[in-house]
């Protein structure tokens, strides 16, 4: 497990230099009232590590902004690209003091590095032709977080998790999308998925495809299943379609933890071999633990569905 002293750890993504495993994750301290209470005061840390087991801590690669900006009050989850121009692009959710955390954005910061990391602001917020906008009477936040970014067809693509502007609102999660040319001006696009599929949001979206099937990765906590789940508990997800850009079908989607792990990243180690990492979220008393699992083996059958293996191997 990885763990910080006096510190609650949760989301995470991975970036791999060739020689060693790059980890960014959420943290903040464990001695705030509740942990709900963490998401407004979470930092981005940084680890490494040659075999995704054994992590060395490094210095973190982002907190919030000194100054008045998009993300003064926190820095949440995102992912981390190589350009073509050899920097490291890392995208990441930023909520401000003067919209009290309620409005969420996707900035960018760039490293040669990825250990130094220089801010090149806020490049992306909901379309409201699409995406629903804050109304409290609806859901709680404006959902505009949790980028992924990866090329395909001769442009990047960004999913991020958000809300559609229409249906029952607890049945609105949709994964929302971007392209750019050049990985600092991004185009909002209609959702590459339908609302409707009992999911009030899909977050931490991740696309791969493992052993010749395109998978869309995806969490979503029990309390915010629509009407359609009742009763179902909450944990991490996984779509099969057609390519890493969609057809997803997101309604008939295979379950893979409950909620005792949540926003489970899938990576590929040295040998090819696919794994999950993925937060201890509920305890077996129901409280918040807040630690990163060890990779949990990760495979396709031969009916196309996912088998992971929850319980870590032996090193």
């Amino acid at each position: 497990m990885f763990h910080l002293d006096g510190s609650w750890v949760w989301d995470l993504w991975f970036a791999d230099d060739g020689k060693r495993f790059h980890m960014f994750f959420l943290h903040a301290p464990s001695d705030l009232a509740t942990p709900d209470e963490r998401h407004f005061r979470a930092r981005i840390g940084h680890a490494t590590s040659a075999d995704l087991r054994d992590w060395e801590r490094g210095p973190d690669a982002l907190g919030p902004s000194a100054t008045p900006a998009f993300d003064d009050l926190a820095t949440w989850t995102g992912s981390v690209v190589k350009g073509d121009d050899n920097l490291w692009y890392l995208f990441y959710t930023g909520a401000s003091k003067a919209e009290s955390g309620l409005v969420q954005r996707i900035g960018l910061a760039t490293s040669e590095d990825l250990f130094a990391w220089e801010r090149a602001g806020e490049v992306l917020v909901a379309d409201p032709r699409w995406y629903e906008t804050l109304d409290p009477a609806v859901w709680p936040d404006q959902a505009c977080r949790d980028p992924w970014v990866f090329h395909q067809e001769s442009c990047w693509h960004m999913l991020f998790t958000a809300r559609a502007n229409h249906g029952p609102p607890d049945d609105r999660g949709v994964v929302g999308h971007a392209t750019s040319d050049d990985l600092r001006h991004w185009v909002v696009r209609a959702p590459l998925s339908l609302p409707g599929q009992g999911f009030g949001q899909l977050e931490v979206p991740q696309v791969e495809t493992i052993e010749g099937h395109s998978m869309l990765f995806f969490s979503c906590l029990g309390k915010e299943l629509a009407a359609s789940r009742e009763g179902s508990p909450g944990g991490v997800w996984a779509a099969t379609g057609r390519s890493p850009l969609g057809d997803w079908d997101i309604g008939q989607a295979q379950q893979l933890t409950d909620e005792s792990l949540y926003a489970g990243r899938a990576i590929k180690d040295r040998s090819g071999a696919w794994f999950m990492l993925a937060f201890r979220n509920a305890g077996a008393d129901g409280g918040f633990v807040g630690e990163i699992s060890d990779p949990l083996p990760l495979s396709v059958g031969a009916d196309g569905r996912l088998h992971l293996t929850t319980a870590a191997p032996a090193p």
